[in-house]
């Protein structure tokens, strides 16, 4: 007989044939809860399983703008207000062309586990638009976001939801959607996190996931009797989570050599210049290619170039991978080839990077692998670390939220560790990540009644 996980699972499948990177988010998870499912029947009672699997909230609507030339364009904004038990929707807008209703619907699930293990009162949201900032104008992207508020206003506010950047969205679009929710509402509340430090900002958020990734990471290899000094370090992404995961990196002694792009791979054997690349990504907003013309010693791989099957990242030996890009970055394949080389230590810094047979081999092979909604919480909860700011009309230094920032991330390994070991999984983060995350939004659920 199917447990009844499974039959959700099912069912799931049945509904929404057309979302896989959600029904991925969702497997991932359920595969994980077994233990506590099977230990505590009051969720299934509850119906929790379904319950949880479904949005409180989907709003999805029209975005018009003008472009330069005067020419009218249409994209498609959505929010997915998915779960509010335990405090006030959190989560990022993504502004991608691959922004779609199943991204949002996986991001927005594993942002529910993820908030709730920072140990912070915040629910898990995420929203976005199919709009790509890339190419244009600062007043084409100023119009797009002025527009976007204009709708997505309403559905926000500092107790209901508060949104953030991600993948498209930073600190040039959150002062964009701000400025305009502030002349809609005539408001000045922290109602978007990842501010100019001028309005509300915090210090430290803009490096939070990307160190809070690398603190998570020596917290498994401090309980290994390990550390990441003098080790080599293969990151992806060349966003803020990868640029100061590396800039982390060689504040601890380890060498980060490589970064990327839509585009290729940067390899530098010296180390990735974490001065040059903010220069690249941040002020000229180009391509890695301008990396290699900045650094000619560094090796640049074009897409086309990959290995058939891999991601060419993945292929540098290693003793630790920080996959900090996108969802899916790293197959099979390419875990094996991981693997293979020598690594030791995989900490997932964007959302979801490992299919489930990448993550299915790293926790088979024991070794330190971090799972993203524990490994890259950072960037969220020194966003809740924002919203306390903006409550208390204070601005803490950025020592002050970077120890609190660390003592997060070590709160997260211990609790998600002792909750593997609770469940007879020992070592193994991705059960402990989503059990420990789990019952403490169905229990607040289950308090809360059926409303």
């Amino acid at each position: 007989m199917a447990s009844y996980a499974e039959k959700v699972m099912e069912e799931l499948k049945t509904r929404y044939p057309y979302q896989p990177e959600f029904l991925q988010a969702v497997q991932e998870v359920l595969q994980s809860l077994t233990p506590i499912l099977d230990k505590n029947k009051k969720y299934e009672n509850y119906r929790i399983i379904e319950r949880i699997v479904e949005p409180e909230r989907t709003i999805a609507f029209r975005v018009e703008w003008v472009d330069d030339t005067g020419a009218i364009q249409v994209n498609r904004g959505y929010r997915i207000q998915f779960n509010s038990a335990i405090g006030p929707y959190k989560g990022g807008l993504r502004l991608h062309p691959s922004v779609n209703m199943s991204i949002l619907k996986f991001l927005g699930f594993e942002q529910i586990f993820k908030n709730s293990l920072t140990g912070l009162a915040i629910g898990g949201a995420k929203g976005g638009s199919d709009f790509d900032p890339k190419g244009k104008s600062e007043n084409e992207v100023m119009r797009f976001c002025q527009t976007f508020m204009n709708e997505l206003f309403r559905h926000i506010g500092a107790t209901i939801d508060v949104p953030a950047g991600d993948i498209g969205t930073g600190g040039r679009e959150i002062g964009f959607l701000y400025g305009q929710y502030k002349k809609l509402t005539k408001s000045f509340e922290g109602v978007l996190t990842g501010k100019n430090l001028l309005f509300g900002g915090s210090l430290a958020r803009t490096e939070a996931t990307g160190y809070g990734a690398v603190y998570f990471a020596e917290s498994m290899l401090k309980e290994r009797g390990e550390s990441l000094e003098g080790k080599t370090c293969a990151v992806s992404g060349a966003g803020n989570v990868a640029t100061y995961c590396c800039q982390k990196l060689h504040q601890i002694g380890a060498k980060p050599v490589t970064v990327t792009d839509s585009k290729g791979m940067i390899y530098d054997k010296n180390g990735i210049n974490v001065d040059v690349l903010k220069q690249v990504k941040e002020v000229e907003r180009a391509s890695l290619t301008r990396y290699k013309e900045l650094v000619p010693s560094a090796e640049y791989t074009a897409v086309a170039d990959y290995p058939e099957g891999l991601h060419k990242v993945w292929t540098v030996p290693c003793y630790a991978a920080f996959p900090c890009a996108t969802q899916n970055e790293v197959n099979a394949r390419d875990a094996e080839k991981l693997l293979a080389n020598g690594c030791q230590c995989v900490t997932e810094g964007a959302n979801m990077p490992s299919t489930l047979d990448a993550v299915h081999a790293f926790v088979k092979a024991k070794i330190a692998f971090g799972p993203a909604k524990a490994a890259n919480a950072g960037g969220v909860a020194t966003s809740q670390l924002e919203m306390e700011q903006n409550a208390g009309m204070q601005s803490w230094s950025f020592e002050e939220v970077d120890n609190k920032l660390h003592g997060i991330m070590q709160n997260i390994f211990t609790n998600a560790s002792e909750t593997a070991k609770e469940f007879g999984q020992a070592g193994n983060l991705v059960v402990g990540a989503n059990i420990a995350g789990f019952k403490k939004v169905a229990d607040a659920m289950i308090a809360q009644g059926v409303c």
